[in-house]
């Protein structure tokens, strides 16, 4: 356990997975008076870092999570990533414990299965077509249903990985190897989609508080491997295609239920919107919200969940992020070019803190505002350009 002394006694939350979103999600609690503490698999993580308590355990060890919990007591227990030992948080909730939004809407969002059948079989949302496959042989009955391209997935799994888009019957078992390497919990299970041919993708960001529900400007971003790489806001959309979002956004959130930011994430397609996935729970692509709004989808959380009012959210301009990945492993290495990135007008960086580097590994993020997304977008881009990661 690492501790930093604290004076508060007010309420606690304890984070479960520390990465950058949640680094950003502590330092709004803590701006609102709350005691954090901060959780993850490994030492060193950035919400750890500004946290006034961390700990290092398996979050899918159902035992350990829920003797930490206990111990700490704590009045809102905050996931932050999928792969956390849900069952465990169902059972905490069904004791007394406050889970955001809830333990059900953390479970159902751990594994893309829960979360897509939610939509389209019980809401009736327009999704992709999808099948699901547990084996190889029957990824190549769904791949032959649903024909080529398609994308497949593991049912659980962040930042993209273990996505691919298989473009023939040749490049079945290369999926399926690149699915099973990319999963998280030991799931074999995998989801197949039909191609969509969009003409966009978009995050909806979507508020649930004691205010209501609440709508954020449209982000645009551009995606690699099923990773962002650049986001912007707002994204162009017509009456009809914001309304259709909101709709969409405003039955999977309803259904979830409790309080907190989900991120929707939909394709904008020539017949309409479909929907995708949604968190419950801050988004990459909404860290544009930091140099767009007078509230940022962190600062959004952090009121939501705590059982503040949200009367309004006011887009401040245009604005765009744009990430730093690293390319291997590495435990020495140093990012410079702060200096260059820097120098550009409206342009602001966040440097993660993240102690190790890993292929596709999200070090750092430039965010730019401008007069119109364009120009937002070619400054992030510069100052992204301009940041790079020394390896020692």
């Amino acid at each position: 356990m690492h501790e930093t002394t604290n004076a508060s006694k007010t309420r606690r939350i304890m984070l479960l997975g520390s990465g950058e979103l949640g680094k950003e999600v502590i330092i709004e609690a803590q701006r609102l008076g709350v005691e954090t503490i901060a959780v993850d698999r490994y030492a060193g993580a950035p919400a750890m870092q500004v946290a006034h308590r961390s700990y290092v355990i398996d979050m899918l060890d159902a035992s350990a999570l829920r003797d930490l919990i206990l111990s700490e007591q704590p009045d809102l227990i905050v996931p932050e990533i999928e792969a956390i030992a849900t069952e465990a948080l169902v059972e905490l909730e069904q004791e007394g414990y406050h889970v955001v939004p809830t333990a059900r809407a953390a479970k159902l969002t751990m594994d893309r299965e829960g979360i897509r059948r939610l939509a389209a079989e019980t809401l009736g949302l327009p999704t992709a077509p999808y099948r699901f496959a547990d084996s190889l042989e029957e990824l190549r009955a769904a791949v032959a249903e649903l024909g080529t391209p398609c994308v497949i997935k593991p049912i659980m799994s962040s930042s993209g990985k273990g996505q691919s888009v298989c473009r023939s019957e040749a490049e079945i078992e290369t999926c399926w190897q690149y699915a099973m390497d990319g999963g998280r919990a030991k799931k074999q299970r995998i989801i197949v989609e039909g191609f969509v041919h969009f003409d966009s993708e978009i995050t909806l960001l979507t508020v649930r508080s004691v205010s209501g529900t609440t709508f954020c400007a449209p982000i645009g971003h551009v995606q690699k491997d099923g990773d962002y790489i650049e986001s912007w806001q707002p994204h162009e959309m017509t009456e009809k295609q914001i309304q259709q979002a909101e709709a969409i956004a405003s039955a999977v959130t309803g259904e979830l239920g409790g309080y907190g930011i989900y991120g929707v994430e939909l394709f904008l397609t020539p017949d309409g919107v479909l929907f995708s996935e949604v968190s419950p729970r801050p988004h990459d692509t909404g860290m544009v919200t930091m140099v767009t709004q007078d509230l940022s989808e962190f600062a959004l959380h952090a009121r939501a969940i705590l059982g503040y009012p949200i009367p309004s959210v006011r887009l401040l301009g245009p604005g765009a992020s744009h990430t730093l990945k690293a390319d291997r492993d590495a435990d020495q290495f140093r990012i410079v070019g702060l200096e260059e990135a820097l120098s550009l007008p409206n342009t602001q960086v966040r440097v993660f803190g993240k102690p190790h580097t890993k292929p596709g590994r999200r070090m750092a993020v430039a965010l730019s505002s401008a007069e119109d997304t364009g120009q937002a977008r070619e400054l992030a881009r510069r100052a992204a350009e301009s940041l790079a990661i020394v390896y020692e």
